[in-house]
């Protein structure tokens, strides 16, 4: 299947994030030390309690109108928080794609874990959630229960403003590993794409290397026995929805299946014992590595949906668990930047 995308949002996550919350004792102390830097823009999200602060990294200063911008390139950072060194990565992507790199604005959104915002001194209405809640949509613990999901709808609010974004003409949201696992379940419950498809503005996905997705059915591909977590979110329905998720299970999935979705598999990415690869029962069910548990997912994605699906498979030979290699070869720039090259997409 063919894909042609003028890329404009690329959300870009290289990081470390379990697929499921680890208990307080488990989490590895990294994860637990304040972040070194935060964002020094900041957009406000609507809350219960009044407008909240999210914090987002640029590549330029885009508090005033961008009359050149006709792509937006946002990266999402895993659970070290650390949106600097992902807007640096986007920056070097941007520079890799050559002419296809001009007229993009790089971002990096950064979400603060609670205990970020008094170690910082940063304004009590600041978002922060518990270290890796905001990754499911769940709410954030102060200042309010807002979704993290409804933060990433409020950046996409943000860039379907065309007085600041006049010549905006089309969006990818990207991630890798964790940012991938991050995107496909945005993809499959988020809400921000609306503005801009209403404007004509492209919106498309690109999930790359997860270590598991979010299943609509209880099936998988290799079912566990005493597994009382395989349907429960993150990976399924049964139980744990957050708040945000309004719509029914059925209404997800039909959106789900229409929207531009790519799934960029690096086919040597099958390390069964990865370090961070999630093992628990509820992954392993899907597979017993992240190119099993890809093309498991995708052969389902189209076994329910046939030439209804709007959604396709890259395989990019030779490569593993590398994020900067996925996506700076010539089918992840395909993907991201409309740079031609990439044969599964040439047509040749």
């Amino acid at each position: 299947m063919s894909l042609r995308i003028a890329a404009a949002a690329v959300m870009l996550s290289v990081g470390l994030l379990a697929a499921a919350p680890m208990a307080q004792a488990q989490v590895p102390e990294r994860y637990r030390r304040p972040v070194r830097a935060v964002a020094e823009h900041t957009i406000t999200v609507p809350t219960p309690s009044g407008p909240a602060l999210f914090g987002v990294f640029a590549s330029e200063d885009w508090s005033d109108p961008q009359p050149d911008v006709t792509r937006v390139v946002i990266i999402f950072h895993g659970l070290l928080r650390n949106a600097a060194d992902y807007l640096k990565a986007g920056v070097q992507a941007r520079a890799a794609a050559g002419e296809a790199g001009r007229g993009v604005l790089v971002l990096a959104p950064q979400f603060l874990a609670d205990f970020d915002i008094p170690a910082h001194h940063l304004p009590a209405n600041t978002l922060g959630w518990n270290y890796d809640r905001w990754a499911g949509g769940e709410a954030a613990t102060t200042p309010a229960p807002v979704s993290g999901f409804a933060a990433i709808d409020a950046l996409l609010a943000r860039l379907a403003d065309r007085s600041h974004f006049p010549k905006l003409h089309s969006v990818v949201l990207a991630g890798f590993s964790a940012g991938a696992q991050t995107l496909q379940r945005y993809a499959i419950a988020g809400k921000g794409d609306a503005a801009l498809d209403a404007l004509g503005i492209k919106v498309s996905y690109v999930v790359s290397d997860p270590s598991s997705f979010l299943y609509f059915t209880a099936e998988r591909p290799v079912p566990q026995a005493q597994c009382p977590g395989q349907n429960a979110w993150r990976y399924g329905f049964e139980r744990g929805v957050p708040a945000y998720v309004t719509d029914s299970k059925e209404t997800l999935e039909a959106r789900y299946a229409r929207r531009d979705v790519t799934y960029l598999l690096g086919m040597a990415d099958t390390d069964p014992n990865h370090p961070v690869l999630d093992k628990s029962c509820a992954g392993e069910a899907q597979g017993p590595h992240r190119v099993a548990r890809t093309l498991a997912y995708f052969d389902m994605m189209k076994a329910r949906h046939g030439a209804e699906l709007n959604q396709r498979l890259i395989e990019v030979p030779g490569i593993a668990h590398e994020g900067q290699k996925m996506f700076n070869s010539a089918c992840g720039l395909a993907v991201l930047f409309d740079v031609p090259g990439c044969a599964a997409l040439d047509g040749h």
